[in-house]
Formats: structure tokens, sequence, C-alpha cells
């Protein structure tokens, strides 16, 4: 990274912007979700729609029509692209969740656990085909082209993910490549496949990808951070997951790095799984907060949500492209 980046002020953020700036196209997403999710085999879309209705940001969708706004583009293709992109999103948090053995999920009941692990992993197959309809459907092998190599570099980074769970050398580069797959590669697709369906050249389209990338990143980074900082209520999952899953966090990768040797001794007993039991949470907690591994990261997540922001700098400032940046304002900021 070498180039020099302001460092993002600590404010007080709102995805309102970005909301209104997309609510009525959103409508139009919504619709094709709706459509989409049907199947004459109920069980689909009753799971499908637990979690697709279940309360979640959709950021990802936010974002393709987001650019589109940015971009000037007056069409409606990214109305089925934005969809697409929900689709896979919701099909890996599926696989997700049975993979990690998730109890909740946006404050309710996980899908795995009402529904079983078979059917959930195939109801998110079934989704990531449906993605794969409306990729085809629009007809642009650039846009195929680019949210299918998303779709491979997310599974990449959960694989990779799930190879660095409870290895407690896991350093920061390695986590920042995985959350930069599993997270951030679609947050980088669905902003630029905006561009491209407004045929506005390579420089908008690199800056859009940037600005989702980072984006991303940051994103992740609070999610992490979270888990160590806020109650499960305000989360909608258990406080704790990571670390009973032995997930090497920024969080906790920082506590290690910095921990006295007995410390040490802990981490690497909990990662291993060896200490997971409340009492042993609360102490990871503490140990965090002593080594302010928290705030670290999330002024990490403020250098990463800055550069997103400068990815846009190259647009005429405008509603579309205030809202994108509060958007990453929000990313840092929220608790949730």
């Amino acid at each position: 990274m070498s180039a020099k980046v302001v460092p993002l002020p600590r404010k007080r953020a709102t995805l309102d912007p970005m909301l209104s700036l997309t609510a009525q196209g959103m409508n139009s997403v919504n619709s094709v979700i709706l459509e989409r999710m049907q199947s004459e085999i109920p069980l689909i879309p009753r799971l499908a729609g637990h979690l697709i209705s279940g309360g979640g940001k959709r950021l990802r969708p936010m974002l393709t029509l987001a650019g589109a706004e940015l971009v000037g583009y007056q069409g409606t293709r990214h109305h089925k692209l934005a969809a697409a992109v929900e689709f896979i999103h919701t099909a890996t948090l599926l696989h997700d969740d049975v993979v990690d053995g998730s109890e909740l999920r946006r404050g309710k009941a996980a899908a795995n656990i009402i529904f079983g692990n078979p059917a959930t992993v195939l109801v998110g197959d079934f989704l990531f085909s449906r993605a794969f309809e409306l990729m085809t459907e629009d007809g642009s092998l650039k846009v195929l082209k680019i949210l299918s190599n998303a779709s491979a570099v997310i599974a990449e980074g959960e694989v990779s993910q799930l190879t660095a769970q409870r290895q407690i050398e896991t350093n920061e580069d390695r986590y920042l490549d995985i959350i930069g797959a599993k997270t951030a590669a679609l947050f980088a697709a669905a902003s630029q496949i905006s561009a491209v369906v407004a045929e506005c050249g390579e420089e908008k389209e690199r800056a859009l990808e940037d600005y989702g990338r980072n984006l991303g990143v940051a994103f992740q980074l609070v999610d992490d951070a979270i888990d160590y900082d806020s109650e499960a209520a305000e989360m909608g999952k258990d406080q704790g997951d990571d670390f009973r899953e032995g997930k090497m966090t920024l969080p906790v990768i920082l506590a290690y790095a910095r921990g006295s040797e007995e410390e040490r001794k802990f981490w690497k007993a909990a990662i291993a799984g060896h200490r997971t039991s409340d009492e042993d949470l609360a102490h990871a907690i503490h140990l965090i907060g002593q080594h302010d591994a928290v705030e670290h990261t999330r002024d990490r997540a403020r250098h990463f949500a800055q550069r997103a922001i400068d990815a846009i700098s190259i647009f005429p400032d405008s509603k579309a492209r205030q809202a994108m940046a509060e958007a990453a304002h929000f990313a840092v900021a929220r608790g949730y």
C-alpha cells in the first residue's frame, strides 16, 4: 500500500442516503428476488424466504444500483444483476451456517437449525443456480465473467478460512487475503458490473471495483471487531462465535502478537478449542481490550473505507457519490 491515505474521521454515520438513493430500484430488485426464489418444491421458497426476508441490509445489491446512479445508467439491466448478486450472497450465507454450525443468523434461528443441513446446502445450490440464470439472461459475457469469477473467489476464500481455522500462526497478511476473497470479492463485483452495463470505460469500471473491494474489506474488519465488542442482541448472532470456532480474525491476531508469554499460552489453547467456556470468552475479550485490538481493527477498517471513498473521487460530486461515501462511513461506524 504505497499511496498515502488520509485517516477516515470518526463520525456518526447512517445508511439512510444509500437506502434513499436505491429505494425505487430495490423495489424492482426485490420483485425479481421474490419471483426467482419460487419453486414447485415448497421447501425451497420456505427455506430461502427464511433468510431472504430476515432483515439483512442488502448492501451488495444496493452497490450495483448506486454504481449505476453514479455513472448515469438509464436502463434496467442492473436490476436482475443486483438480484443475482443477492442470490450469490444468500447462497454463501446458507452454506456458511452449515459449515460453522451457526445457531443464529440476523437475530433468529439459522436455516440449518430449522430445516437441517442437507436442505440448507441444497437450497443454497438452488440460489446459486438462479443467480447464474439471471447472469446468462443479461447476455453480457463480461458481466458473466466478473460474477462467476467472484463466486469462485468467494469459495476459495471460505476454503482458505477453513484451513486457517485453529491455526494460531495465521498472520495479518493471510487474514486480509481471506477476507479479500470471502467478502470483498462480491462487493467489488457488485460495484463493477454497474459500470459494465453502462459501457462507461475501463477507468470507471476500475474505480467502482476498487470502491467495492475496499468497502468489503472494511465491512468484514468491523464484523470481526464486533464479535469481541458488542452484545449478541445488537449483532443478531451469538457473541463469541468466532472465538469458539477458532477463527483467527484480526482482533485475535493482534492480541496474540502483543501478548505476554502467559497470554499466548491462553490463546494457543483457546484457538485449538481447549478453552471455549463463557469464562474463557470473557478473558479473551479482556485481553483484546487490554491490547486495544478492537480499536486497532476499526482503525484498519477506517483506512480501507477511506480508500473506497478515494476510489470514487474521479466521479463528479453527486447524491450518488455522497451516498456511497456515507455508506463507507457507516460500514466502519456500525455496531451490527
